[in-house]
């Protein structure tokens, strides 16, 4: 065999190595809990992926929930404190805060505390809730403290996943780790359509037995809290708050003028609407909005 012929065949061989590798999974990133307060549970491959900036205000900002806010606040506090807490399902409005306040609570307990670890915040899509006892596995030797977080949870028919959500969360062999603890955020307080939960009932043998498999989701949440439309005080509140933090003079009656026809072109009032007006209102007057 000639030396021409010998090269030729490495050549080969390296292509052929070279095709190989690109076909193998890339290793899976180690994770550095103490890299990051937040991060996002990233399913394929399997690891946390750290958010050096996380989208939230301040919680002074989010108005019109004062009585969920307190009771979300001191839920968190004493699970961060090493004390028995809940599981928390957000529920109601749409933009009426759920998933800001979720994380405003956070950032307002890690603030707060003057000693010990900070508490984590995961955020696990709502199409990898399948994967949460895996995610669960992987936590429950950590040093630290975790809230998995969920925004827009809900079930379609046919989605068989809220099976592997209801027993992470209370009904499995292991249970839920002490050191984790589950908030979601949903616009149904039943996390099912309510037309999925009626067909259970009306083709079933035992209809109440159907219809309490669907809503036995639910009640692995020990706190329900509900968010309701916000009537016009509360709505120019968020906006007054929203204007003062920012920095946006601007003359209190064209304030409020303008915030009401926003909201009427709008046909809806909330704190997703004000945050909406205040963004318009500050490119306007060609000023930026604070961190």
């Amino acid at each position: 065999m000639t030396d021409s012929t010998i090269d030729a065949l490495n050549k080969k061989l390296d292509r052929l190595i070279e095709a190989v590798s690109r076909l193998a999974p890339p290793p899976v990133p180690e994770t550095d809990l103490a890299e990051a307060d937040c991060f996002v549970w990233q399913a394929d491959p399997g690891y946390l992926e750290p958010v050096r900036k996380v989208n939230r205000v301040d919680i002074g900002l989010i108005r019109g929930v004062d009585r969920v806010r307190d009771i979300l606040v001191d839920n968190t506090e004493r699970f961060a404190a090493g004390h028995p807490a809940n599981n928390v399902l957000l529920w109601g409005a749409r933009g009426m805060g759920k998933s800001s306040l979720v994380k405003a609570v956070h950032a307002e307990i890690n603030a707060k505390a003057k000693s010990g670890l900070p508490l984590k915040l995961i955020e696990i899509h709502r199409e990898d809730i399948d994967t949460l006892p895996k995610l669960m596995g992987l936590l429950k030797a950590a040093p630290y403290r975790f809230i998995l977080f969920c925004d827009d949870l809900s079930f379609d028919h046919d989605d068989t996943s809220y099976k592997s959500l209801k027993a992470a969360l209370e009904g499995g062999v292991e249970g839920r780790p002490a050191n984790v603890i589950f908030y979601a955020t949903s616009n149904r307080r039943h996390l099912l359509p309510r037309d999925m939960i009626d067909n259970e009932r009306s083709t079933a043998i035992n209809p109440s037995e159907a219809v309490e498999e669907k809503v036995s989701l639910s009640d692995r949440f020990g706190l329900w809290l509900g968010f309701h439309k916000c009537s016009q005080d509360d709505y120019l509140e968020m906006i007054n708050g929203y204007a003062s933090h920012h920095s946006l003079d601007l003359d209190p009656e064209q304030l409020r003028a303008e915030a009401l026809e926003w909201a009427t072109t709008r046909g809806s009032r909330s704190g997703r609407v004000a945050w909406q007006f205040t963004q318009d209102l500050a490119g306007r007057l060609g000023k930026p909005l604070k961190d």
